[in-house]
């Protein structure tokens, strides 16, 4: 297995973007380069891409054809990765780049990550330039969004390293599918992470996401046993596939038994899109079922997303039952933890990584090219 350099891009201010040496591979006895980032360990002769199609075999080692480019840039409210206990109601860079390690028929990004990177790489940045924009634009962390960081990790860990380097932190939005090495190395340069359950069958992965669920529960129990970063969950709910009440309870059971009580959980709503426009939208009493089955069996944080429901968004304090952090989509209203991130009530730490007050970003929305800050 080879892995080159941790520092060979990270003092460029400017990238070659023909290509990067890529971290986990080998050589197979036919010929064949074997990529080992992912489960899928892809087999390719020279020329020749992975699933993701981001990765490939070049001059008998694996590139990353996507380092220094992007699908764009845009601040954000850190509760729409969704993050609600990682700094409420700062701004967050965002970006992402092209492909994917997975095949979800239900992907809500499919022009991201399922394009061919000329398709969509619009915007051009070092790492170091990704770093001073978070910076001047008041970001306290950038996240690694839109498509899996997982295949684009050597352009990832070089950013976080430069954003480390101003104080900037890293918030990787992942569906968690990736090797063990690989893991180890790219969680050592996370501060935070949102992990995408996608469901909690080994059926409606191979079927719905051409994958495994167990590599995913691997991620999930590595983050929680062997690493500081701290993490959410976030589930789809699509009608009909993974929203049935025995996989909910199956799933929540799991999480507590396995992560904790405190590890926070997002049920978010579906819309038809991609190769499953006839399934429907998800109804809100799903959402709701899903948010009350977790919290029976122990999750103390569990939400709703893509839908309107204050009571579903908003935090609350697991002794007292006191409103922490009121949510209306992404804009916040109260704020009922001291400065030590308690409850002001009861004097109950709530889990997370708070800052003494919360930020005030709101739902905005600003778009960013990077070229301003070369």
């Amino acid at each position: 297995m080879n892995f080159m350099n941790n520092s060979l891009f990270s003092r460029q201010d400017e990238v070659n973007v023909t290509g990067a040496p890529g971290r986990y591979w080998q050589r197979l006895a036919d010929g064949r380069i074997q990529c080992d980032i992912c489960p899928r360990a892809c087999k390719l002769h020279n020329g020749q891409r992975g699933l993701c199609f981001v990765r490939m075999a070049q001059d008998d080692q694996i590139v990353l054809t996507t380092y220094g480019r992007s699908s764009g840039f845009c601040v954000d409210p850190i509760e729409k990765k969704p993050l609600n206990h990682f700094l409420p109601g700062t701004p967050i860079l965002s970006f992402g780049t092209a492909g994917c390690n997975l095949a979800c028929k239900f992907c809500q990004n499919w022009d991201i990550s399922k394009s061919r990177e000329w398709d969509t790489l619009a915007d051009a940045a070092a790492p170091q330039t990704i770093a001073r924009a978070a910076q001047q634009l008041g970001c306290r962390s950038v996240a690694y969004t839109y498509n899996d960081p997982v295949i684009f990790m050597e352009y990832a860990i070089d950013v976080a390293q430069a954003c480390h380097e101003v104080g900037i932190r890293s918030v990787a939005v992942t569906a968690g599918y990736m090797c063990a090495d690989p893991r180890r190395e790219f969680y050592r340069y996370m501060d935070a992470a949102n992990v995408d359950l996608k469901g909690f069958s080994e059926d409606f992965y191979e079927k719905l996401c051409a994958g495994q669920l167990q590599p995913v529960l691997e991620t999930l129990l590595y983050l929680k046993q062997e690493t500081s970063v701290w993490f959410e969950i976030t589930t789809l709910l699509i009608p009909g596939w993974n929203d049935s009440e025995a996989e909910l309870e199956a799933m929540t059971q799991w999480v507590v038994e396995n992560l904790g009580t405190a590890v926070p959980m997002h049920f978010t709503a579906f819309h038809p899109d991609y190769k499953m426009r006839n399934v429907p939208h998800t109804p809100p009493a799903t959402l709701s079922k899903a948010r009350q089955i977790a919290r029976k069996n122990g999750v103390r944080y569990a939400y709703t997303g893509n839908v309107h429901d204050k009571d579903g968004q908003s935090t609350y304090c697991h002794a007292c039952g006191q409103r922490l952090i009121g949510r209306s989509w992404y804009v916040l209203s109260e704020w009922g933890l001291d400065e030590n991130g308690r409850c002001r009530h009861c004097h109950t730490p709530c889990a997370g990584i708070f800052d003494p007050s919360p930020g005030n970003w709101g739902a905005k929305r600003q778009p960013v090219r990077l070229s301003g800050y070369r």
